[in-house]
């Protein structure tokens, strides 16, 4: 399936000066699949060292991380030359070993003509909690230390609308509403219904490779929910493998009340939703973790849309989206009958499901979504900066919009305009811009406003 993360990659190889690269992500996103694709397509060869699962490598870390050696392990024990620049080593799961990613550190400094990739999925976890990994509890040396200007770093999310687009092959109509964004112009009635009807499929099948490929595959809403629930499992497995038992209890307690959260009305984060008696105090570790993991995204308050709207952030007042749409109907149990028909249907978790939805597109654009209230009366449910501009978005799960909220903040903040993410068609009137649910992948930060 292709990817937009490829050109980055591309990119990075073609940059004489790169350096070992850090590929992170939430589990299941693709990371394994799309290096070792990138390592077939763009390489003469390519070998992947699956840290978790090979005890010699580990081992052999244990006392050498000299560059050279371990190159000259990796080539028997693979029976694979690895030569400069010709070669991609990844190494997956890099989490799993302390000691391999302390020596990213020495091939950058020593032998940075070898393309070494790494992937981890809970590397940030890994790095901020201190845990190691049961073959390494005797290892006292102090080695989890990031390695901090030793390597380049991306990040792979789930999959977003266009790119599902692409999978299921309606490539011409990705380009399409890349056209109506940019122009504004309203799409034909028939175009503008069947994104939508796509639009709706993709709340069920959702962003995560494997769930995408069942549906591609099979055209079953029955399979992907199967997908889907199998990762939820290896989402509450991790949160036992790689957290403290008592911090394990209060992670899955905080994950486990994400849909009760979002139903209600006022979406803020509430502890008590969690566990009874819950605060900040008792669950900050957890939802931390979860940030870290990449399971969740943080939308937090901010009291006014002054640049830099970082400075009016309440670190006490804040929303939690899941890292995928799809993940959330399943752990939800909503039904899928109810998703096909969203735009219209009278429900008001489906708001959420909206908006958990355009919080994930905006995230994997690069945008740290905050939201806005004012005296508890008035709401905008996204406010972005890109460069010198504030970027405030309303998002409606139908045709139904009301620009009151929207209009008073742009007002108040001068904003040059404003997004409304709906059911409607696109077109721009008194300074907003209607985008429907289907474009939001359009909006980006390079965007000239």
């Amino acid at each position: 399936m292709q990817r937009k993360i490829t050109q980055n990659l591309i990119d990075w190889k073609n940059n004489p000066s790169h350096k070992p690269l850090i590929l992170q992500g939430a589990r299941q996103v693709g990371k394994t699949y799309i290096l070792e694709e990138f390592g077939r397509q763009h390489y003469k060869n390519y070998i992947k060292v699956s840290l978790d699962l090979v005890p010699d490598v580990r081992n052999f870390l244990k006392n050498n991380i000299n560059p050279q050696e371990i190159i000259a392990f990796l080539e028997s024990l693979y029976n694979t030359r690895i030569l400069p620049h010709e070669t991609l080593v990844i190494l997956d799961e890099i989490q799993d070993c302390r000691r391999a990613l302390l020596a990213l550190k020495y091939f950058q400094e020593d032998m940075p003509q070898y393309d070494i990739v790494a992937a981890g999925s809970l590397l940030g976890v890994a790095v901020n909690s201190g845990n190691k990994p049961d073959e390494e509890e005797n290892d006292t040396e102090d080695n989890f230390s990031y390695p901090v200007g030793k390597v380049d770093e991306l990040r792979l999310y789930p999959m977003d609308f266009e790119e599902f687009l692409w999978a299921t092959g309606n490539d011409i109509l990705a380009q399409e509403i890349r056209s109506h964004y940019d122009s504004n112009e309203a799409m034909p009635a028939s175009v503008h219904s069947l994104a939508l009807d796509i639009y709706q499929k993709y709340l069920i099948v959702g962003g995560m490779p494997e769930s995408v490929k069942k549906y591609v595959d099979t055209h079953s809403y029955l399979e992907c929910r199967a997908v889907q629930q199998s990762i939820l499992n290896g989402y509450n497995a991790d949160m036992g493998k790689y957290a403290k038992p008592a911090t394990t209890v209060k992670i899955r307690a905080c994950y486990n009340s994400i849909p009760t959260q979002l139903a209600k009305d006022n979406r803020k984060f509430q502890y008590k939703l969690a566990m009874k008696g819950g605060t900040a105090k008792i669950f900050g570790e957890a939802i931390e973790w979860l940030i870290l993991a990449g399971t969740v995204y943080k939308c937090k308050l901010i009291s006014h849309g002054f640049i830099p709207i970082s400075a009016h952030e309440d670190d006490s007042d804040f929303k939690i989206y899941m890292n995928d749409v799809a993940l959330l109907n399943a752990k939800a149990q909503m039904p899928v009958q109810m998703l096909l028909n969203s735009i219209e249907t009278d429900n008001t978790f489906l708001g959420s499901v909206a908006e958990n939805y355009v919080c994930q597109a905006l995230v994997a654009n690069g945008f740290t979504p905050r939201y806005w209230k004012n005296d508890n009366t008035q709401e905008v449910e996204f406010i972005l900066q890109n460069g010198m501009n504030v970027m405030p978005i309303e998002v409606k799960k139908g045709r139904k919009v009301d620009a009151i909220s929207l209009n008073n903040f742009k007002k108040s903040y001068d904003c040059p305009f404003a997004y409304r993410i709906s059911g409607k068609n696109f077109g721009f009137a008194n300074q907003i811009k209607a985008v429907p649910l289907y474009a939001v992948f359009c909006i980006e930060t390079k965007e000239s406003m």
